[in-house]
C-alpha cells in the first residue's frame, strides 16, 4: 500500500519510522519546504515543496498512486488539511488526520484566549511590555500592528526581515525545551506576556510550565477548524488506522 504522509511535525516522523519498518507499505514523506533544512528519515522516500492547492495535490496522488494519506501537519495549517480532505474526497483516497490533543490551562495557568494571531496582537493592550513570542516565523508580521511593545522571538529559523517588529531580540532554537531553561530565559529577558498557539504535544509545553510557575498571563491563539475524514491522535492509532485499512482493502481483494 502506497501512504503519502503530510508531514512537518513530530508526529509524523513517528508515523514515518513506524509505518516505513512494515513491509505491507511503501511511504513518502512530504515536507512542505518553510524549514530550509528539514529532518529527513533514511530510508524514507521524501518530497519537499507545495502540490499547487487541490488540484495539484489530486494529480500528484493519482500520479504516484496513493492508496492512502496521512495527514500529519501542525495543527495550524488549516488550508493544507482543507487541500488534503478535498483532493483525497474527489479521488476516493482514504485519508486520516492526525491531531495532537490541545493544551488544557490547569490551576494556575493565566490564560487570555485569542481567536486569530491578529486578536493576540490586540490582547497586548497599549501599554508597552516585554513580550515573549513563540508563534512560528510566519506568524510575526501580525505583531507589527503593536509595534510599542518589545518582543522576543523564538523561531526555528529567521523570519523575513520587513516582518519583525522594530524592538526585536531573536532566538534561534528547535524545541524540545527543558522547563528550567524556560524560567531562565524568561526571567532574564524579564518578560511580562507569553504568547503561543495552542498547538499541543510535548516538545513546546515548557513555556507553558514556566509561565505557570512565573505567574505570568499567556495569551492563547485557538487552534482553527481542521477538515478531515478520520481523526487520531497519535501515531500508534495512525498506524492501527493504516493497518485496518490494509487488511481490509487485502480482504476485498480476495473476495
Amino acid at each position: 500500500m502506497r501512504v503519502l504522509i503530510l508531514g512537518g511535525t513530530t508526529e509524523a516522523v513517528a508515523c514515518a519510522e513506524r509505518i516505513g519498518r512494515d513491509p505491507r507499505f511503501h511511504v513518502i514523506l512530504s515536507l512542505a519546504g518553510r524549514t530550509r533544512n528539514p529532518r529527513q528519515q533514511e530510508g524514507i522516500a521524501h518530497r519537499v515543496g507545495g502540490f499547487g492547492g487541490v488540484d495539484g495535490l489530486a494529480a500528484y496522488l493519482a500520479e504516484a498512486k496513493i492508496d492512502a494519506v496521512l495527514d500529519a501537519t501542525h495543527p495550524f495549517a488549516a488550508q493544507m488539511s482543507a487541500n488534503a480532505e478535498s483532493a483525497t474526497r474527489s479521488l476516493g483516497t482514504p485519508l486520516c488526520t492526525l491531531v495532537r490533543p490541545r493544551w488544557v490551562a490547569e490551576a494556575g495557568d493565566r490564560w487570555i484566549g485569542a481567536a486569530t494571531i491578529e486578536a493576540a496582537a490586540d490582547a497586548l493592550g497599549a501599554e508597552p511590555r516585554r513580550v515573549f513570542l513563540a508563534v512560528g516565523r510566519q506568524g510575526v508580521g501580525a505583531f507589527r500592528r503593536a509595534e510599542q511593545h518589545a518582543y522576543i522571538i523564538r523561531a526555528i529559523e529567521q523570519p523575513d526581515a520587513d516582518a519583525l517588529p522594530p524592538i526585536t531580540t531573536l532566538v534561534q532554537a528547535q524545541g524540545p525545551f527543558a522547563l528550567q531553561d524556560e524560567i531562565a530565559l524568561l526571567t532574564s529577558e524579564r518578560i511580562d506576556v507569553v504568547v503561543s498557539k495552542n498547538a499541543g504535544g510535548a516538545a513546546t509545553y515548557a513555556k507553558i510550565e514556566a509561565a505557570r510557575m512565573l505567574s505570568l498571563p499567556v495569551i492563547m491563539i485557538e487552534r482553527p477548524n481542521i477538515a478531515g475524514q478520520n481523526f487520531v491522535e497519535s501515531a500508534a492509532e495512525a498506524v492501527a488506522w493504516l493497518g485496518r485499512l490494509h487488511d481490509s482493502s487485502r480482504s476485498e481483494r480476495s473476495v
